[in-house]
């Protein structure tokens, strides 16, 4: 039977089992022989004596079995547990136990794959025989499961599905997988159909659906592919029996992904896939607090959309079962399975990883990389790639629940223009509201916030409203409009009985809109509309999306059915997937809640983002806090309800990260923390960490201390206002960045091992990142610190401040950090685009530029810029856009304009800064004309007074 033992990439073949070669003709292999030919062997004939014997005998067993079976139900007492399947019969020694094989205690622990994952089952040495399956108690752990080493696991022979053909397809194959033995899960799907599909040299599809009845699928928008890939860097191999797919890499034979480790589930409620992993380096599989670089020491993350302040080992607000898995020589692959029921993600020290799903397909994509950025592009060539933001979203933003007032609020705006510290986006929470009404507004003590947007835009500044999606149900006919007009169009959720599904949420009893019928679309829209011409928002912020809801479930409970209590629940805070949201089984257009809870969030941002761009004609802002895979085409996202504490501070990191390689860039942290009250020290370090910070709001809770920079003593003031403007002045770069993300995919926050793949060291760095590939940001993450320990990778990197050079071997290094600073480098090879910052982007984007030239240790550098007018929509799909390159080489600059518009006569280049020259020039020339220029003694050379139009070419030379 199969061997459960560690693989190596050129170590997968199977005792019993034999892998597909496609370059070789074998007993399993179909596809040159008879591509219709069964792979089910025959049985042999047996005598008409025979049969009658054994017939004759086996009525005599089943008998008994019928006898023992009755007398035991009689005298068993009722059950008052959930409905579960009965276990399955199961093979007996003489004296009625379980004969567990030898070969269980042959399989090494990291190898064992889970037989009884039910969260909270004491698992016993019955209980798990009656599954067939192993067990073996450790001594040292007080219970089986969820974080260690499983008591109850697969034996090496456990029954799965078998391969009982495969054709060859224009795409790829198609295969037909067959069981032979009912599972220990209802309703098992004993015939199915893998379609396998080769759609990119990079990128390979498998899609396993029931041939015999159309299940859920997710209803997001993935390539149709008609041509086969015409030279895939992978390979893939077929296990025949127990069935098993493995890909591998071509280049270096790496194993991708091999699902013959552990058994095949595919019952109506239950889908169990394993694989093994290339190495231990996984990330990913947001949304969860935790490092960035996965622990895969008996680690299970559960998927399901869920309304709680961020803590570990704890579904948290959005879904995204993608992970990026770096492999032994550098190389990288990513994994994406196309499901949005709830699920587990179960991470074991193999290492290996196992998927169980509660409905829906197994949908699954591989991609190649081969480098992790690359692999991040291939995902969102997919899933789609993120919007290019508006230009006010890269500023700062100021938010807080508890102003309580519209003059409280404005009020925080001039104390900031008065100190001239930058601001561009003023926020209100649900306070606004009257009575937390969506689409209204306090007009006792709100009544000036009509005349503050005002205020607001005649300073170049914006204002940002939040939305919840509970709609009160409570208000008197005829005086809600948002409610009573949802109710003639039939928009809401309902519940299994048809009628409209009640929660809980601020305003009181609520009915939640159904986003997955377009006709709620419509509805939003004039809702934003209406409200839009009383107070004139410039973007949204929607909340409490997983739907959030007081209740468990609704106002009258949920039924008592398969949907709210299925076979398998996965460890979802609260236990059942009816907590704190609206119940499984509410009736949705597309489908039931069941399967498309976790798609609530992505499908009000949709709504959200068609809306906003009809009503303001420029490019949508909004930031949703559930999100699900493609949310980044439509919104952006902020880490939730976090803590005012160091911890929180560090974990702010990897949140980011992650996020940035799920395609969400737009995406940053509440500054200084939501709950409870900050210190001054805090919030320094965490503005100064913020404003870089793709997204950068600082936003405080209802009555907490005032947290905005004004409220502290002159010098926290002014160090916070010191890194604020540093962000400004960035704004060319950052501006840059978000349109390679938006065009290519690319990480706008990128992890250090995105551009170190060979660095090894690099893998679990999550204290530290790139903004790009150039600008390596290091905090202090700690309370007390004046110093602070960052990696620096191989190579020339130089202090962006001053151009101080640093070489390093790859190793750690103490930098300075007074509290009026946080540590910034510049990576040879880079030319950076900067700006004279203002207190507005929009003042500052008008200000000249002053380019930073890296040179490498060879005098090598190169860097670009794009620019637009930084609001209309599609400027770059419709060619309304400049794009400028930067190469240095042999002492001379140039700049190229690749592409020219009328937004790039407007800037000039005022200075650049070259670092890394190693002698003091005799001359410069700028466009062969001499110019004036300094020296200094750390080798940075400086010219000034350029006043070079942005549109034309030019050169800088020096000798």
């Amino acid at each position: 039977m199969v061997s459960y033992k560690r693989l190596t990439p050129e170590e997968v073949h199977f005792a019993g089992a034999a892998l597909l070669d496609p370059d070789e003709t074998t007993d399993t292999d179909l596809k040159e022989v008879n591509p219709e030919l069964p792979l089910l062997p025959q049985s042999r004939r047996c005598s008409i004596t025979v049969a009658l014997l054994t017939f004759g005998g086996l009525i005599v067993v089943l008998f008994g079995i019928w006898l023992l079976g009755t007398i035991f139900w009689l005298h068993k007492p009722p059950s008052t547990e959930p409905h579960r399947p009965p276990p399955p019969a199961v093979a007996k020694s003489p004296n009625g136990t379980w004969l567990q094989p030898e070969s269980c205690s042959q399989i090494p622990e990291a190898w064992r794959f889970d037989c009884y994952p039910e969260r909270g089952a004491v698992v016993t040495e019955e209980m798990c025989h009656a599954r067939n399956c192993c067990f073996i108690q450790r001594s040292q752990a007080k219970t089986s499961g969820r974080n260690g080493v499983p008591w109850c696991f697969y034996t090496p022979d456990c029954s799965s599905y078998e391969l009982v053909s495969i054709t060859d397809t224009e795409m790829g194959k198609v295969g037909k997988l067959l069981r032979n033995k009912k599972t220990y899960y209802p309703k098992d799907i004993d015939a199915l159909q893998m379609e396998v599909l080769y759609e990119e040299d990079n990128r390979l599809r498998v899609k396993i659906t029931d041939p015999a009845e159309k299940r859920y699928e997710v209803p997001i928008d993935v390539p149709v592919v008609q041509k086969k890939a015409s030279n895939p860097s992978y390979t893939v191999d077929f296990i025949k029996e127990p069935f098993g797919l493995i890909v591998k890499r071509t280049q270096t034979g790496t194993v991708l992904l091999n699902t013959s480790i552990a058994p095949l589930f595919y019952a109506d409620q239950f889908l169990q896939m394993s694989t093994s992993l290339p190495s231990r380096f996984i990330y990913g599989l947001g949304e969860h607090r935790s490092n960035f670089l996965h622990d895969v020491q008996w680690k299970t993350l559960t998927m399901w959309a869920r309304d709680v302040p961020p803590m570990e080992l704890t579904n948290l607000y959005g879904v995204h079962p993608f992970y990026l898995s770096m492999e032994s020589d550098g190389m990288a692959h990513g994994f994406f399975m196309l499901n949005s029921n709830a699920m587990d993600v179960a991470l074991q020290p193999a290492p290996a990883l196992t998927w169980r799903m509660i409905g829906g397909i197994l949908d699954f994509y591989i991609f190649l990389g081969p480098d992790p950025s690359s692999v991040i592009a291939q995902y969102l060539d997919v899933v789609g790639k993120p919007a290019m933001p508006i230009f006010w979203a890269l500023g700062y933003h100021l938010c807080r629940w508890g102003y309580k007032s519209s003059d409280k609020t404005w009020n925080v705006v001039k104390e900031m223009r008065n100190y001239g510290i930058p601001q561009d986006v003023q926020w209100n929470d649900i306070d606004y509201m009257d009575h937390a009404l969506d689409f209204t507004y306090d007009t006792v003590n709100f009544s000036s916030l009509p005349d503050l947007v005002k205020d607001l835009h005649r300073h170049d500044q914006h204002y940002v409203m939040i939305l919840d999606p509970g709609i009160s149900s409570s208000q008197l006919p005829g005086s809600y409009w948002p409610f009573d007009e949802g109710m003639k169009r039939g928009i809401f959720i309902n519940d299994s009985n048809g009628d409209v599904l009640i929660g809980k949420v601020w305003p009181g009893l609520t009915a939640f809109p159904d986003f997955s019928n377009p006709d709620t679309h419509e509805w939003w829209y004039q809702n934003l509309k209406r409200f839009h011409e009383k107070v004139p928002f410039d973007g949204v912020w929607i909340d409490m999306n997983e739907p959030s809801n007081f209740f468990d479930g609704s106002l009258n409970g949920c039924p008592d059915n398969e949907l709210e209590n299925p076979p398998y629940t996965p460890g979802i805070l609260g236990g059942t997937l009816k907590t704190k949201t609206v119940c499984a089984s509410a009736r949705q257009k597309i489908s039931t809640h069941y399967n498309i809870h976790s798609l609530y969030g992505l499908m009000e941002a949709k709504a959200t983002e068609s809306a906003l761009r009809k009503i303001t004609n420029k490019r949508p802002f909004v930031i949703s806090r559930s999100t699900f895979p493609s949310q980044g085409k439509y919104s952006g996202h902020w880490l939730g309800d976090n803590r005012s504490q160091w911890k929180d501070l560090a974990t702010s990191i990897p949140g980011m990260l992650t996020f940035n390689i799920l395609g969400i860039p737009l995406i940053g942290a509440d500054i200084c923390g939501f709950g409870g009250s900050t210190t001054e020290e805090l919030c320094v370090r965490w503005t100064q960490l913020g404003a870089f910070y793709p997204f950068s709001r600082n936003h405080n809770s209802i009555d907490e201390q005032d947290q905005e920079p004004t409220a502290f003593s002159p010098a926290a003031r002014t160090a916070m206002k010191e890194a604020i403007l540093l962000r400004y002045s960035l704004f060319p770069h950052l501006y840059t960045l978000f349109h390679h993300a938006h065009i290519s995919g690319h990480t706008v926050a990128t992890p250090l091992l995105f551009q170190f793949p060979n660095d090894e060291k690099t893998y679990g760095i999550d204290k530290q990142f790139l903004l790009g590939k150039s600008l390596l940001v290091t905090p202090v993450l700690e309370a007390g610190q004046d110093y602070v320990v960052g990696y620096f990778p191989k190579g020339l990197w130089y202090d962006f401040h001053t151009g101080d050079s640093l070489i390093s071997s790859g190793e750690e290094i103490n930098l300075q950090a007074p509290k009026d600073k946080i540590n910034l480098h510049l990576r040879e090879g880079s030319v950076i685009p900067t700006q004279r910052p203002n207190t507005t982007l929009w003042v500052s984007s008008g200000q000249p530029l002053h380019l930073i030239v890296s040179l490498s240790e060879d005098g090598l550098a190169k860097g670009d810029l794009f620019w637009d007018d930084g609001e209309t929509l599609d400027t770059y799909e419709k060619d309304q856009y400049a794009y400028i390159y930067f190469t240095v080489e042999q002492n001379t600059m140039t700049s190229e304009v690749l592409h020219n518009h009328e937004e790039a006569t407007y800037i000039t280049v005022e200075t650049v800064s070259f670092y890394g020259v190693k002698t003091e020039p005799e001359n410069v020339t700028v466009n062969s004309q001499e110019a004036a220029f300094t020296y200094r003694n750390n080798q940075v050379l400086t010219v000034t007074d350029l006043g070079l139009n942005l549109s034309h070419n030019f050169t800088i030379s020096w000798m």
